[in-house]
């Protein structure tokens, strides 16, 4: 595997991965913004408008069309947060030319068509189509409300929601409702026209051509690219303390039949200079995986949980705990998920317990290599928070962490929030029972 970086244009970078195991290539192309309520609904819509038509391919039949002429070609939109920093475009997967009839290639007309997609969009009059504007925009709105269905990723959002509420990160990488329904196709393509001069744009590939050959193409297909003073004043603000010196107590009735509480901290002084390692496997050690405290005692020896697990976010600066409880044990569960922090703190921590929870850090790491999406998803994240080393050399790094640096992690980390979802009411008409949620640990973000 053989990693390269290179600006093949002003704001335009590529991550080129040189990687000969897998019979496909993958392209994204992304384009960066800060993350803002004002915006978010307009990037996300961005890539679903272009995906349905441009000046070759006028709709999605003649673009279905030719992803099939193209060997079953695919590109999709994608909308992302990484951090505070929103990141919308495309990812391609086309097959390798070694395992295409002799003497026939993809690369230039895939790498062609994502940028055609991008940069050459069906319009009228210099306007997206309003039929295509309002039909996302809808499309959208139905995506935004039905995060609700999931109650315990609801949950998860909820308390961010709560705990960042002076923050661009309490924005959702799909935006909200109000800003949505107040997009017109005017209003969009004039954005859209800002974001191609303004936005950095992160290119990714993945697969056996050459670095010189891909930006060969790259170069030429980009040649249409409108480009003015770049906005590189984009990032992620840490807010390294809890907002209160008590954390901050939120609750919502809904039709549920467990409640779901969630627990929120800021990583604290231990991110002025980010021990990522130790901070990996003090979340694995803490409630990343089904040998963790959180799932080993809460879970398991005490029962006080149908699951509890820790997720964690080091570009923002945050851990949350994420548990289905009974709402009468309320008190007892947020007790013990405290009290396994707590023996953290206070270095309880054995030698397997260590090794245990480094080896599964270093076993998802080793993992990342082994798919394209994986790759392009690991390596994003790195250019945009700036970043230079790839998973394998982060596993060496796990590999060295210490139970002295684990708890000095557990020991900056300050609790910001506490969300619970509870039941409504007996009385409340319309609650309807529903089965708890599968008790299966959620693993932690780990890289």
């Amino acid at each position: 595997m053989e990693l390269s970086r290179v600006e093949i244009r002003q704001g335009v970078w590529l991550t080129h991965l040189r990687e000969d195991k897998f019979k496909t290539a993958c392209f994204s192309v992304n384009l960066l913004s800060q993350l803002s309520r004002e915006t978010a609904s307009m990037n996300a819509l961005i890539p679903f408008v272009l995906r349905r038509g441009t000046t070759g391919y006028p709709d999605m039949e003649a673009l279905n069309a030719r992803f099939e002429e193209l060997y079953g070609t695919v590109i999709e939109p994608a909308v992302r947060r990484i951090g505070e920093v929103q990141c919308c475009g495309f990812y391609a997967s086309f097959p390798e030319d070694d395992f295409l009839p002799s003497g026939e290639s993809v690369l230039g007309d895939a790498l062609g068509l994502t940028l055609e997609m991008l940069l050459s969009p069906r319009t009228r009059g210099g306007l997206f189509l309003p039929a295509y504007v309002d039909s996302e925009r809808e499309n959208l709105l139905d995506l935004i409300a039905s995060r609700v269905n999931n109650k315990r990723a609801y949950a998860v959002t909820r308390c961010l929601e709560e705990m960042c509420c002076f923050e661009d990160f309490a924005v959702s990488r799909y935006g909200d409702e109000e800003s949505c329904r107040s997009i017109n196709y005017k209003k969009l393509s004039r954005h859209y026209k800002t974001l191609l001069q303004e936005a950095p744009i992160e290119l990714f590939y993945c697969g056996r051509a050459p670095l010189s050959r891909v930006r060969q193409m790259l170069n030429a297909l980009l040649a249409t690219l409108p480009r003015g003073e770049i906005n590189t004043d984009i990032g992620t603000d840490i807010r390294m303390n809890a907002l209160e010196e008590q954390p901050r107590y939120t609750e919502e009735e809904m039709d549920v039949a467990q409640a779901n509480l969630v627990i929120g901290w800021r990583l604290g002084e231990c991110m002025e200079d980010p021990d990522f390692p130790a901070l990996y496997v003090f979340n694995e050690m803490y409630g990343g995986s089904t040998s963790s405290r959180l799932f080993l005692n809460v879970r398991e020896k005490l029962s006080l949980c149908y699951y509890a697990s820790s997720i964690l976010d080091v570009r923002k600066g945050l851990l949350l705990v994420s548990s289905g409880i009974q709402e009468k044990n309320y008190d007892t569960a947020k007790d013990e998920i405290f009290a396994q922090l707590e023996a953290l703190r206070q270095g309880e921590i054995t030698e397997e317990d260590l090794e245990t929870a480094k080896a599964s850090v270093i076993s998802d790491l080793h993992s990342v290599p082994d798919t394209q999406g994986a790759l392009e998803s690991f390596f994003l994240a790195q250019a945009v928070t700036g970043a230079d080393y790839g998973p394998r050399e982060l596993a060496e790094l796990v590999s060295e962490v210490t139970a002295d640096r684990v708890r000095a992690i557990a020991r900056s980390v300050e609790c910001d929030q506490i969300y619970l979802l509870k039941a409504l009411p007996p009385s409340e008409e319309g609650a309807e029972a529903a089965e708890p949620e599968e008790a299966v640990p959620e693993e932690g973000d780990k890289a």
